[in-house]
């Protein structure tokens, strides 16, 4: 048997094999950017270097749909006012999806409509072809370009380039992180984070952490970053690793306001909930809010569109609680 035929990874999602090749089981199906007629909202794609292949989409609701989102902040119902800026980052191991993926087209036009947000949708380089840190850098660069736009007319005109905040899920949910810590060596500024279901790990397990979800993350770091010195406990994918000066820590959070969610049955769910308590405690002084979907599964709101219980998700993640972490 040929020994770059050996699977090392198998998931549902993916497949990788030792020397590198990758299967990608889905999150490979894009969709073009425009105009979504069920909520009013209008996305277009950016490119920030066609070399590296980052590009971002953009979506804008309409100011009659800003308008009519339920419990905004009062100075939204004025169609004048600027819009908070949302950079999202897509999860998917870091190795599949992308900004231009069904699944995040869908979920990314219901927030900006629901949130009266525009939200700008990054297309990172993804891990094996190109390991991480690559997807990181691309993810800062993009909140580069949009704290210096400028770059694009939407931004310029639409855009409270004062209010940028960092969402993502899963892998981007580790993204946020780390563009966080990123932003706190040097800058930009950003207000909030808001953290679903983000994809962290260790070598010793956390309490209530299965070992097997332990040993998951472990092999799946070992292709996504094989050049992490400290392994799984490498700060980029534990949080709770101590880091050394330069290298800003939790308490040098450069957001007011963070957000922390994570589901019942994930079992990333330990992780999140032990990132929450050492963002609390760490001196920070800043405010974290935990928010836990009961009964779900890891990033649950993407897989079942017509869900009631996605529905009243949405209502809880865009409204109530997307206000308290962005809202003026």
């Amino acid at each position: 048997m040929d020994p770059s035929s050996e699977i090392i990874l198998d998931t549902p999602y993916f497949r990788i094999y030792s020397d590198r090749r990758i299967d990608r089981l889905m999150g490979t199906e894009t969709v073009p950017a425009g105009f979504d007629p069920s909520t009013g909202v209008t996305s277009k794609d950016v490119v920030i270097d066609s070399d590296a292949g980052l590009y971002v989409r953009l979506y804008l609701p309409l100011p009659d749909t800003v308008a009519a989102a339920a419990s905004p902040p009062p100075n939204v119902n004025d169609s004048k006012t600027k819009l908070p800026v949302l950079v999202y980052f897509h999860g998917g191991g870091f190795v599949t999806q992308s900004a231009a993926s069904p699944i995040y087209q869908r979920l990314l036009n219901a927030l900006a409509a629901r949130a009266g947000l525009l939200i700008v949708s990054v297309n990172y380089r993804l891990a094996p072809e190109h390991p991480l840190p690559a997807g990181y850098e691309d993810s800062f660069r993009a909140l580069e370009w949009v704290a210096a736009s400028g770059g694009d007319p939407w931004l310029s005109r639409h855009g409270d380039l004062r209010r940028v905040f960092l969402a993502g899920d899963s892998a981007g949910g580790n993204i946020v992180h780390n563009v966080a810590m990123m932003a706190a060596a040097s800058g930009p500024r950003v207000e909030g984070a808001v953290l679903l279901h983000a994809g962290f790990g260790g070598k010793e397990p956390v309490h209530g952490e299965a070992p097997a979800s332990v040993a998951l993350m472990e092999r799946l770091w070992g292709v996504v970053c094989p050049g992490a010195t400290d392994g799984v406990d490498d700060p980029w994918v534990n949080p709770l690793a101590a880091v050394a000066p330069p290298r800003p820590s939790l308490r040098d959070m450069p957001c007011e306001r963070v957000l922390v969610c994570g589901a019942e049955l994930d079992s990333l769910l330990p992780r999140d909930r032990a990132y929450y308590e050492a963002l609390a405690a760490s001196g920070w002084g800043g405010t974290v809010e935990w928010f836990e979907s009961k009964g779900q599964d890891h990033v649950f709101f993407l897989f079942k569109p017509d869900c009631g219980l996605l529905q009243r998700f949405m209502r809880r993640f865009s409204l109530p609680c997307i206000w308290r972490v962005l809202a003026q």
